[in-house]
């Protein structure tokens, strides 16, 4: 049997190295390019906006101060002030429990919540975001059982406040509440809400919920008031704030 030549040997060696070198950087530059940058699931709106409560600063969410162009009875314009906003919370003892359970299909990853006043320190309102754990087609069921069972009526599902002491809001509890709104959204994995009520700390024997008082035959001392207005005027303009802060991020890197 012919011998091999050690030069030759040691040739081929380097050049096995080399080619496993060249295949092996070829994958790892793959890898590298290949990253959650250019992958559009890791962009999608959900993957996002269930991020979106540590990911997206608390000013972004529930800007110090809001504007409500022509969204106060008669179209007049509103100005909110926040208060204070809530630590970070999951929902368990943050909403009721029958609201709890309502919202058990889509689960609760956490729940965020600011209170403001408006101008005239007349009325305060907490405004919620629950981030949950559901996918798109939870959170649509969960959006037309809202809808069909006209369950965002129901005075039994109303959101709790959140009360900010030393403030026009410091009595603000379960009793103080007279109007609220619920939106289950569909394109992030978010339930927004407000609820809203007089800043003299006042029981309400009769809550209505933001659609029926802000009906123009509505006689009940929240339609009266405008709180309907408000509880919807700033419930709009936190998911306004949050549709567009997401869809920026969601938008594909050049």
């Amino acid at each position: 049997m012919r011998t091999r030549h050690p030069f030759r040997t040691a040739a081929a060696a380097v050049c096995v190295v080399l080619g496993l070198g060249l295949i092996g950087g070829a994958a790892t530059g793959s890898w590298l390019i290949s990253d959650s940058s250019a992958d559009p699931a890791a962009h999608s709106a959900y993957t996002v906006g269930r991020q979106a409560w540590h990911s997206i600063p608390v000013d972004t969410l529930f800007p110090r101060t809001l504007k409500g162009d022509g969204a106060g009875p008669g179209g007049a314009d509103r100005i909110w002030t926040r208060l204070a906003v809530a630590p970070d919370s999951g929902c368990t003892g943050a909403l009721d429990p029958l609201l709890l359970k309502l919202l058990r299909p889509v689960g609760c990853a956490r729940l965020l919540r600011a209170t403001y006043t408006d101008a005239t320190s007349s009325s305060v309102t907490t405004v919620g975001l629950v981030f949950t754990e559901g996918d798109t087609e939870a959170m649509r069921a969960l959006g037309s059982r809202y809808a069909a069972e006209h369950l965002d009526a129901r005075t039994d599902l109303m959101p709790r406040a959140y009360p900010v002491k030393n403030s026009p809001a410091a009595g603000f509890g379960d009793r103080q509440r007279a109007s609220w709104t619920v939106h289950v959204l569909t394109e992030v994995p978010v339930v927004a809400f407000a609820v809203t009520g007089f800043a003299d700390g006042r029981e309400v024997a009769d809550p209505q919920p933001a659609g029926k008082a802000m009906a123009a035959n509505a006689t009940t001392a929240a339609a009266q008031a405008g709180l309907g207005h408000e509880a919807k005027g700033l419930a709009d303009r936190v998911e306004r704030g949050l549709r567009t802060t997401v869809a920026d991020l969601t938008e594909k890197p050049e």
